[in-house]
């Protein structure tokens, strides 16, 4: 272990001051070159893009090189999106780090990290639970127990956690747990002195030329570690590359190889499905897919895909309601059209795949550029009673003959300026979110005389919001519908009252 140690001290410093500064760009080929057939790329965007509405960004890795890359507008590939539950992996990765350093083990007992936190007669079996135990999924913990877990709470979640029941032996019982990962993250921040980010910086995010990552923390100053961390997709791609290449990284041991190959192997039973993503067991933070292949994943369709047996990597970012979908049309499509060496070019195919992959976008709002009554209603401004939505006031701000529409929007006590047209995204404005504000692109058109749609896309996040905006005398109803969403309750209209 002290060999380990000192030689992932000699990586650090060697490779993680200066590799940010290399900002490493993965090199660019052609599908052909790289073994890979442009068609059946062309054939997987073609079907996945109808089933599965909402995705955001897609790349396909071989041999170290993209072969196919692609955003859908408004998200781009300068802006990071967030993760959800891939952030799991990472978290994962600085726990392997950790133990590379010799800072813990796997089998340390959970509570041995936090006595002061501990219950005062502590169970039988949270006493059993292990790191491997919080790593794998399998804490003891039953489903009810975790459900609801106060993230944001002021309540020191440390404690919170340990006060819940075990009511399963550990190792025994695998529940999807993403407080145990938030333990993870505390646990590393514990034996390190610094949280996530910091840690994981000179030993993973800079060598990999990852720009500074943005992770949701806890009020008790904590990166989340279950979820929060928001990275580009190149960025993803970089993680899965890293990974299969057991832990290497031009050249440097960044990751030790035994980590990788425990990390991502089969730890835990899940399921007995054999055609279910999520029933071919569980590693460390990884899940296995059905072609024997592993994956980081989060809520909505974020996806690390790694292909050993292919020496591919798929990264994507969405926001889906069906995630299995996209899963099941890469095998269905990207696993046939790996190939030994070169293949044939194929000028027709990829001549349409690249152009298919310049002018992706999100479906953009359509109607007409302008109402007979929108010169009359500029001007008014419509206030509202305190809503979930924290919407206090819509000012219908311009409108033009050419279709370009302003409104001023008082959203949580700030005061927003969004512009919008028919058929396209601009860029403009910001909505509040448990991390601070986001940026928004507006699409919209007046979809009746009285009746305006609008767009709000936060495309550093899964979400797309459409509102459905009607103008009915003094009052102005709004309408709102979410692409994706933690609940299926509906939203309520809201109503306001000019001035």
């Amino acid at each position: 272990m002290k060999i380990i140690t000192l030689l992932m001290s000699s990586l650090i410093v060697a490779s993680g001051v200066h590799a940010a500064d290399q900002a490493y760009r993965f090199p660019r080929s052609t599908p052909e070159e790289q073994g890979v057939s442009s068609a059946a790329i062309l054939k997987f965007l073609e079907e996945v893009e109808p089933r599965a509405d909402g995705l955001h960004s897609f790349m396909l890795l071989r041999h170290g090189k993209v072969v196919a890359e692609g955003w859908w507008a408004p998200y781009a590939a300068d802006q990071p999106h967030v993760l959800f539950s891939l952030s799991k992996s990472f978290t994962s990765t600085a726990v392997g780090l950790a133990v590379a350093e010799g800072k813990l083990n796997v089998f340390d007992p959970v509570l041995k990290f936090f006595p002061d936190q501990a219950p005062a007669e502590p169970s039988t079996n949270l006493k059993a639970m292990r790191v491997r135990d919080l790593l794998t999924m399998s804490t003891g913990h039953h489903q009810d127990a975790i459900d609801g877990f106060p993230f944001n709470s002021a309540e020191d979640l440390v404690k919170k956690f340990l006060a819940l029941p075990v009511t399963h032996k550990p190792g025994t019982h695998f529940v999807y747990n993403t407080p145990a990962t938030y333990m993870l993250s505390a646990i590393v921040q514990k034996v390190t002195g610094e949280k996530l980010t910091d840690y994981l910086r000179p030993r993973l995010f800079a060598p990999l030329g990852i720009a500074e990552p943005r992770w949701e923390t806890s009020q008790q100053g904590i990166n989340m570690g279950g979820f929060g961390l928001n990275l580009r997709t190149e960025d993803i791609a970089r993680f899965g590359q890293l990974y299969l290449q057991k832990g290497q990284w031009q050249g440097k041991q960044l990751l030790p190889a035994a980590w990788v190959e425990e990390a991502t192997a089969r730890q835990v039973s899940n399921g007995s499905d054999p055609t279910s993503n999520w029933d071919q067991g569980y590693g460390y933070q990884f899940w296995r897919c059905p072609l024997g292949f592993y994956r980081g994943d989060g809520a909505f369709g974020q996806y690390c895909i790694v292909l050993d047996q292919y020496d591919a990597v798929i990264a994507i970012t969405s926001g889906i309601r069906d995630m299995a979908s996209v899963m099941n049309m890469a095998w269905k499509y990207l696993v046939p059209a790996f190939h030994d060496g070169v293949i044939p070019a194929d000028a027709g195919a990829q001549g349409k795949l690249t152009g298919k992959l310049a002018h992706l976008s999100t479906a953009a709002q359509l109607g007409a550029v302008t109402s007979p009554v929108a010169a009359a209603l500029t001007g008014r401004r419509y206030k509202f009673p305190a809503n979930d939505q924290q919407i206090e006031s819509i000012t219908l701000a311009s409108a033009d003959a050419a279709g370009l529409t302003a409104f001023t929007v008082v959203l949580n006590g700030t005061e927003q300026h969004f512009s919008a047209a028919p058929g396209t995204w601009r860029m403009g404005g910001e909505i509040p979110s448990p991390t601070g504000p986001e940026p928004v692109a507006c699409s919209g058109a007046w979809t009746g005389d009285y009746a305006y749609t609008i767009k709000v896309c936060g495309y550093r996040t899964t979400f797309t919001t459409t509102y459905r905006l009607r103008f009915a005398g003094d009052q102005l109803l709004v309408d709102t519908e979410r692409n994706v969403g933690f609940s299926n309750a509906s939203i309520p209209t809201l109503t306001g009252t000019a001035e």
